[in-house]
């Protein structure tokens, strides 16, 4: 028997929670601060890249609806805050959306009910900065409601992982907390992974963006030295990642972006350094590495440009695929940004191309979309491949003659194309 169930924040993490919940027979109230979220969403219009309208009318005929109505709070059962968590100015996490979402629960908070936080954040904070909020009415966590963290797993455009059969980590601020969200999240996940406690459940999740994070910066600083020894490390990757036991492949690309890895192995390093006084120096090596990227990709295309006698200053650059990851809509921290803030500087004609993407504007500057590709391709002094999105056929991308850096190493070495 379903119950009801109140998800604030209906974005990339709690429009999909929304949606197995709903599923799973349970009354879903999607709860968002914006207005034009809600409005669009009640009328069955989807805003992130993995649910259609489809998927939204299918979720409104279950009894999901979206509100702006906080109050509402006061008749369901479970509360879940999926809420964004960027990095503020000085590096660390910005819990300022977390804590209000937590406050708002807190003036609605009733007996009984089940809290759970989503949004990545240091270990700590759902017992030091959530827990207070909700308790500011005189309800005791683990006494008089439940409380736990359960980090989300959302791979935005991933055909295969979703909410259902990814498994769920659990971590509550009693053993009884822990079974009351693994209850809650098996009626509708697959598999649930029940931690010690809402530390270890937020440890888990910075682990394992963490370990990402140091791999993806280990096989960048390769991609350098290898391009300057002329050694195809594309290769070196796919005879590495033969071993069937012993090593993982992962592979260089222009940078890191998205809601996670640039951001979550951030909120480890400031909170070993506030905690404990000293840095994370695997962290801070890898931050470094991968953040220098998009500089390494400029100065690769202006090495290709010199090929043909060409400055990047007033050369016709085209930069194809600008979100965040392949076959998705989304550009948060998209690599892109700070490549396109580079080429600009020093006088690049900038265009992009994106089968996703209608208009885009890295660092508040405005970049002319690019029309049909055969006749960008043919305009452009210099094409970058920066997400091999489905919609792109390789092979009209290596036969236009145009010079190609291929960041993502998906098209054949020639004289035209080389990879990054």
């Amino acid at each position: 028997m379903g119950g009801n169930i109140a998800i604030i924040g209906q974005g990339y993490v709690g429009l999909p929670l929304a949606r197995e919940a709903a599923r799973a027979g349970h009354t879903v109230l999607g709860l968002d601060i914006s207005e034009r979220v809600t409005t669009a969403l009640n009328a069955g219009r989807s805003h992130v890249d993995d649910l259609s309208d489809a998927d939204v009318a299918e979720m409104i005929s279950l009894g999901y609806r979206a509100s702006t109505d906080f109050t509402e709070l006061k008749g369901v059962d479970t509360v879940v805050i999926c809420v964004p968590t960027p990095l503020s100015k000085d590096g660390g996490p910005d819990l300022g959306p977390v804590l209000d979402a937590a406050s708002r629960v807190g003036e609605n908070l009733q007996p009984g009910m089940l809290v759970v936080l989503e949004s990545t954040t240091y270990p700590g904070t759902t017992d030091e900065e959530v827990r207070p909020l909700l308790e500011v009415n005189g309800l005791v966590a683990g006494q008089d409601f439940h409380l736990a963290f359960s980090p989300e797993r959302i791979d935005p455009g991933n055909a295969t992982f979703g909410p259902k059969n990814t498994p769920k980590v659990v971590g509550g601020h009693t053993p009884a907390c822990t079974e009351a969200a693994a209850r809650f999240y098996g009626s509708f996940v697959d598999t649930v992974v029940r931690t010690k406690g809402t530390r270890e459940a937020e440890m888990a999740k910075l682990l394992e963006n963490t370990y990402r994070h140091i791999n993806i910066a280990l096989v960048n600083e390769m991609a350098r030295f290898c391009h300057e020894l002329e050694i195809d490390l594309w290769d070196v990757i796919d005879a590495a990642a033969t071993k069937p036991f012993g090593f993982q492949a992962f592979r260089p690309g222009p940078g890191v972006g998205g809601h996670c890895i640039p951001i979550d192995p951030n909120y480890l390093s400031h909170n070993v350094q506030a905690r404990l006084g000293y840095p994370f120096r695997f962290v801070e090596l890898a931050q470094e590495i991968n953040a220098t990227m998009p500089a390494y990709v400029a100065r690769r295309v202006q090495d290709l440009l010199n090929c043909d006698g060409l400055a990047l200053n007033g050369a016709k650059v085209l930069l194809l695929g600008v979100t965040y990851k392949p076959n998705i809509a989304d550009t948060r921290e998209s690599p892109a940004d700070p490549l396109a803030k580079v080429l600009l500087s020093r006088g690049a004609d900038l265009r992009f191309h994106d089968p996703f993407v209608e208009s885009w504007s890295p660092n508040k500057v405005s970049v002319p979309a690019a029309g049909e590709l055969t006749q960008a391709l043919a305009e452009a002094d210099v094409c970058v491949l920066l997400q091999d999105h489905r919609a792109y056929d390789l092979s009209v991308l290596a036969a236009s003659g145009t010079r190609i850096l291929d960041t993502r190493g998906v098209l054949r070495p020639s004289e035209s194309v080389e990879r990054l």
